[in-house]
């Protein structure tokens, strides 16, 4: 029997933004870069991380885990399309 890959969120995100394809303005993949996690967020990714990985982490916690990851994966397909974007750009000039 044939093994057929779980389709998530992130295949799906990547199928829309197709980070593999240049196609953003200068300006649009600036501001594309600029986006991140503010330091409170980054300091408590870091705790839930810490927790996770000494599994101590509650169900609540590792829910709230996984949804900081779920959109960092997006602003990583997000920093990737903006990047060649921005490389295709810099080629063309």
């Amino acid at each position: 029997m044939a093994h057929t890959k779980t389709l998530t969120e992130a295949d799906i995100l990547a199928d829309v933004i197709a980070p593999d394809q240049p196609g953003l303005s200068r300006e649009a993949a600036q501001t594309l870069l600029e986006l991140k996690f503010g330091t409170a967020a980054t300091n408590r990714i870091r705790q839930l991380l810490r927790k996770n990985n000494l599994g101590t982490i509650t169900a609540a916690q590792k829910a709230t885990l996984e949804k900081y990851l779920r959109v960092g994966q997006l602003l990583d397909l997000l920093h990737a399309k903006a990047k060649l974007s921005l490389h295709q750009a810099g080629k063309s000039t």
